[in-house]
């Protein structure tokens, strides 16, 4: 068997590849190349999410970065603060708290697979977290009721 490649390039301390890549001399020294890199981080980030093991700090950042969210974004998304996520990425050996850890699971499942309505719902409902409650006035429409929209609502009070 050849020698492993230690992949640092991914964030996390402890992958390493045993094929799919390629030292060559460069005239800066030795040089890496690796083979269909975005199916290798989608194989780690699917390997991170099935572990019965908690996430950590280095693990949350290679998923939160695979899946194109800032930190801020993600913060919003699982209802916490930016202070707080860019803390829990710095604390590299740390876990991070159970239901981030499930939700970020939960969420990046959903980006691998393509399908984004974990996403969505989560999304609005940190909106709910920013809206004030309000008068919420209902009509009734032949034997149901539906919540009038803000411009409905605005027309009646005119």
């Amino acid at each position: 068997m050849s020698k492993s490649y230690h992949y640092t390039e991914s964030g996390l301390d402890n992958i390493y590849l045993v094929d799919g890549f390629t030292i060559h001399k460069t005239p800066y020294g030795e040089g890496v190349s690796i083979q269909n890199t975005a199916g290798l981080h989608k194989a780690i980030g699917k390997h991170l999410i099935t572990r019965p093991i908690p996430l950590d700090g280095a693990e949350l950042r290679f998923l939160r970065t695979e899946m194109e969210l800032t930190q801020r974004d993600l913060a919003g998304i699982i209802g916490a603060t930016e202070q707080t996520l860019r803390l829990w990425e710095k604390s590299r050996g740390k876990h991070i708290p159970g239901t981030a850890d499930r939700l970020l699971r939960a969420l990046y499942s959903e980006f691998a697979g393509g399908d984004v309505h974990i996403r969505k719902m989560l999304e609005r409902l940190a909106d709910l977290d920013r809206i004030e409650n309000g008068t919420t006035c209902f009509k009734k429409n032949n034997s149901s009721w539906k919540p009038l929209n803000a411009p409905q609502l605005d027309q009646m009070q005119a």
